[in-house]
């Protein structure tokens, strides 16, 4: 069975009115059938975030919806909790403290669930910490900016769900280019993925190559450093990096990128509908035409010639025989 789907969500998700990415993660999820887990481990608020989300994905027609909350690696070895996740059809990880939630996760019995959990198909969706934690590598902390410097962040290790990809959060919102492009620019083989808030980079198995979607109002920033040049591993303490020939995807909703290929899928070109109409009613004014002639057992050019001879007597057609008086 391939796995499951992955929604990376910048945060700040609509909740109230346009809630597209949450219904989506319900409706991959198995819609009435859907059993979600939601894990807000990463977040500093007690049970009214579990309540915020459970009354949402209620309403959207899941089935249930249940709390995985450990606090410690210990309570992550908690058999209960596990069980949960391995019930699951979608599990959901919220935002706060991304640092707190992979201390908290990875590595143990739970996180172990979530990785099962991914590759028996179920959706695994985070927003904010929730998805940062998605990556093999996860932005710690660190201050925003447009200009990549030494040490303006940390990097711990993510679940490993979206391999060799360190994501960030908030990303324009927060001014976060240059954070990510810092850890690009020290570990040029991860792809720098950089998802704006109420905004979902959706990725899912195609033809055997990982393809992301994207989804919502904003965009996702794709940094690919494969090919850069760099001073990273010899720029001082807080210094502006050297970063040249860095590949850089801006890619708002409708596109897709190749994650394995690292290459924008092309886009089938959109239809105008109105373009549409016009071929329409000219198609019919052709097969029209091609009845005509078969009923009449007329020639193409006696067609046209009858059909001049009408619009010259049309009433709006002046008579060019007739002078002014």
């Amino acid at each position: 069975m391939p796995n499951g789907p992955l929604m990376i969500i910048g945060g700040a998700e609509d909740k109230v009115r346009k809630p597209t990415i949450l219904k989506h993660f319900v409706a991959l999820s198995g819609g009435r059938d859907a059993r979600i887990a939601v894990i807000p481990t990463a977040s500093s608020l007690g049970r009214e975030v579990v309540d915020v989300y459970d009354a949402l994905f209620t309403k959207f027609g899941a089935a249930s919806v249940d709390a995985v909350r450990p606090e410690t690696r210990d309570q992550a070895h908690d058999p209960a909790l596990v069980k949960a996740l391995d019930d699951a059809t979608g599990i959901f990880m919220t935002g706060g403290n991304q640092l707190k939630l992979s201390s908290v996760v990875c590595g143990t019995p739970v996180g172990e669930a979530i990785l099962r959990a991914h590759q028996r198909g179920a959706v695994v969706a985070g927003t904010s910490a929730g998805a940062s934690i998605q990556s093999s590598h996860m932005v710690a902390f660190g201050v925003g900016g447009s200009t990549p410097k030494q040490r303006m962040t940390q990097v711990a290790a993510g679940l490993g769900l979206v391999d060799t990809t360190v994501i960030d959060q908030h990303f324009d919102q927060r001014n976060r280019y240059g954070r990510l492009l810092m850890i690009v620019a020290q570990s040029p083989q991860l792809l720098g993925i950089g998802v704006d808030e109420d905004t979902c980079g959706l990725v899912e198995v195609v033809d055997g190559d990982s393809v992301m979607r994207v989804i919502g109002k904003g965009a996702v920033t794709v940094f690919d450093g494969a090919r850069m040049v760099s001073n990273a591993y010899e720029a001082k303490r807080s210094s502006p990096l050297l970063a040249s020939g860095v590949v850089f995807h801006v890619l708002p909703e409708g596109a897709a990128f190749n994650l394995t290929t690292r290459a924008l899928v092309p886009q089938e070109p959109a239809v105008d509908p109105e373009e549409a109409v016009e071929l329409a009613e000219a198609s019919r004014d052709l097969r029209q035409l091609a009845r005509d002639i078969a009923a009449a057992d007329a020639t193409p050019e006696a067609i046209k010639r009858r059909l001049k001879l009408r619009r010259t007597r049309s009433p709006q057609t002046p008579d060019p025989t007739q002078g002014d008086h």
